[in-house]
């Protein structure tokens, strides 16, 4: 291939890891900041840097391999989640219902975490029903709520986050 070709294809390789040359964000990432513990409510559901929430994932790493645009897709249309960690609804066979995130799950139990951090642990031979909700947990109005300006800021954040933690 020659050292020119051998060079290139390493940069891209680099620029698919999330290394090498960073584009440039246009968002406001004190904005983001700020935006994410105030109007856009992240910080109930996500943590970054050992402050925030529990139920969603941890993202101080997240900016380090998504994009600018990853990150606002992310934000406007959130995936459903899969299975094993989906929003679901339990109703032992007593008649108690319980709502939450699904931790864990195999053929003989299920692990619950509800919205106050509480952890539920059934054993399926005591499980009347599991209802798992099809639309994701995280909300789906972000798009509406917020501003093309903010969810710039909100990318910026993560971006800065993940960048300031990846340096040694």
């Amino acid at each position: 291939m020659g050292p020119a070709k051998l060079s290139d294809l390493l940069s891209y390789l680099r620029a698919l890891q999330g290394k090498g040359a960073q584009a440039p964000v246009s968002g406001d990432a004190q904005m983001g900041k700020e935006l994410f513990s105030g109007k856009g409510g992240c910080s109930s559901c996500h943590m970054v840097n050992g402050s925030g929430g529990f139920l969603g994932p941890e993202l101080s790493s997240y900016g380090g391999s998504h994009s600018a645009a990853d990150i606002r897709e992310a934000i406007v249309s959130p995936k459903e989640r899969a299975r094993g960690n989906a929003a679901a609804e339990v109703t032992t066979k007593d008649g108690k219902k319980y709502s939450g995130l699904v931790r864990n799950e195999d053929n003989f139990s299920l692990q619950l975490q509800s919205s106050d951090g509480a952890f539920h642990f059934f054993s399926k031979s005591d499980v009347a029903a599991v209802a798992y909700r099809k639309e994701p947990f995280m909300p789906t109005d972000y798009g509406t709520k917020l501003s093309p300006a903010e969810l710039d800021a909100l990318a910026a954040y993560l971006l800065q986050v993940a960048r300031a933690k990846s340096k040694p």
